[in-house]
């Protein structure tokens, strides 16, 4: 595998592709408007394929031969024999950067070819100047500068993301009516991330709809930072090697986690 350094020039070659490509359909009708539908089953907009054909053509330019995972084009490989995995999603968070909403990001993970392993995760807001980055054994960052996750282990001060009520109202509802207070900011790439440095305590999605683009990097910034995620019930989450699969997950700072998937179980 790539060095860091290389794998975070890499990345921020490529957010910069799709910030070039994109920062003028931002908040107009355009950015919204339907092209297809994407490999991954869900409907694929302007401002999408903008962001995703800019970052294919800057992994392109890197001369490497690589495997691509992307929610858009599916599966691609760039050479002959690929020296690892790129799991791509070009825009998390399309309705809030359709809307102008400044919440959104571009998110790359570096894998083996069959994603066994996580070596290095990159999650940056297009939006405002807010740059994730982890490689395996050697922490998370933040612009440069250490994250840790929150040390709350009080529910009823907790503050977490939590997407599924409607869908799942009996394994959700004690989470609602248990912890102080609930956000969703429509960008689960930049959530998960915030749960890494502190800013929430905790990320829950038990709708079973989550793609391997959705989580990749953020799953490894968080447990590099040091919190903890697992899937819906406590399990080793293991991300499925294409772009169809869904998951659910629950991620933490590690403190309150085992009080969450008690709640989840509707203790």
């Amino acid at each position: 595998m790539t060095s860091n350094s290389n794998f975070l020039k890499l990345c921020q070659e490529a957010f910069k592709a799709a910030y070039d490509a994109t920062f003028e359909l931002v908040g107009t009708d355009s950015a919204s408007s339907f092209v297809g539908m994407g490999a991954d089953g869900t409907p694929t907009t302007s401002i999408d394929q903008v962001a995703e054909d800019a970052i294919v053509e800057a992994l392109k330019a890197d001369g490497r031969s690589m495997r691509i995972l992307s929610e858009e084009l599916g599966e691609l490989i760039i050479g002959k024999s690929p020296e690892f995995s790129v799991v791509l999603d070009p825009l998390d968070g399309t309705y809030n950067a359709s809307s102008g909403i400044p919440f959104y990001s571009v998110s790359i993970a570096f894998a083996s070819h069959d994603l066994s392993d996580l070596r290095f995760g990159y999650v940056s807001n297009l939006a405002l100047k807010e740059e994730f980055h982890a490689e395996a054994g050697k922490g998370a960052y933040l612009n440069g500068k250490t994250i840790r996750p929150s040390h709350n282990s009080d529910l009823k001060s907790l503050c977490a993301s939590v997407y599924g009520y409607r869908q799942n109202v009996e394994r959700t509802r004690k989470i609602y009516s248990n912890i102080r207070r609930v956000r969703l900011f429509g960008s689960v790439a930049l959530e998960l991330c915030y749960v890494a440095s502190g800013r929430l305590d905790a990320f829950v999605d038990v709708r079973r709809a989550l793609r391997v683009t959705d989580v990749a990097a953020g799953q490894l910034i968080l447990e590099e930072a040091g919190g903890r995620v697992t899937d819906g019930y406590g399990n080793l989450l293991r991300l499925p090697d294409n772009v169809t699969a869904r998951v659910d997950m629950v991620a933490s700072n590690g403190h309150v986690h085992e009080k969450i998937l008690h709640l989840l179980s509707g203790g």
